[in-house]
Parts: C-alpha cells; sequence; structure tokens
C-alpha cells in the first residue's frame, strides 16, 4: 500500500471539495492526497475532477458572501458529492473508510446575514 500521507498508515480518507486541491484528503492528520495516488478508476476520478471544478459557483469572490440562489447551488454540490463519496468508498471497500465532508459556507453566510 502507497503511503498517501504523513501518517503512520492511511486507514480514514474523506471525500471534500476545496479550490485548488484534489478530492481526497486524510481525515487524521487533514492533508491532501495526490488522486492518482488513490487506486480508483480513471472514471471516477474524472468525475471527482469535474465536481472539484464546480467547487465555490455559489461564492461571490469580490464580496465573500454568497451568490443568489447560493444556498441551493451549494445543496446540489453537496448532494453530488454524497454519491461520489458513495462510489469511491465501494471501490475503496477493504482498503479504507471514507467519509465525506460537505461545504458549508453558502449556508453559514446565509445565517450570517440572516442574524445581522
Amino acid at each position: 500500500m502507497v503511503d498517501l500521507c504523513n501518517c503512520d498508515q492511511t486507514v480514514n480518507l474523506k471525500v471534500e471539495a476545496d479550490i485548488g486541491a484534489d478530492a481526497i484528503w486524510c481525515a487524521k492528520c487533514y492533508a491532501n492526497i495526490d488522486i492518482e495516488l488513490v487506486p480508483l478508476s480513471i472514471e471516477l476520478k474524472s468525475e471527482l475532477a469535474k465536481w472539484i471544478f464546480q467547487y465555490g459557483e455559489w461564492i461571490d469572490w469580490n464580496t465573500d458572501g454568497i451568490v443568489q440562489n447560493g444556498v441551493e447551488l451549494e445543496v446540489k454540490h453537496n448532494k453530488q458529492g454524497l454519491r461520489l463519496t458513495e462510489k469511491v468508498r465501494k471501490e475503496l471497500t477493504g482498503k479504507y473508510e471514507v467519509s465525506f465532508s460537505p461545504s458549508t459556507f453558502a449556508k453559514r453566510q446565509s445565517n450570517k446575514e440572516f442574524n445581522d
């Protein structure tokens, strides 16, 4: 088994989207893992890359706020991420435990704006 991060043994992975990062992370040390090192199908790696590319469509980068319908866009992105996580989990069964870390930016911003 290839070392994916600096942990003694990587057994817990999470699927999470972020700007400029691959979709797979160590759930223990939070290191971003090079997707090419993870034993996933080319098709799934491609799906994950497309999903990552869509990250932040709900963010207004000029104001650090959210765009109109931002919460809905984030929810849609998280639903897709959950589906992809299930595919990752299936392909990595017996090798890694896999969890999903959803984006919460739009939801937090929406609550902040509501409470201000």
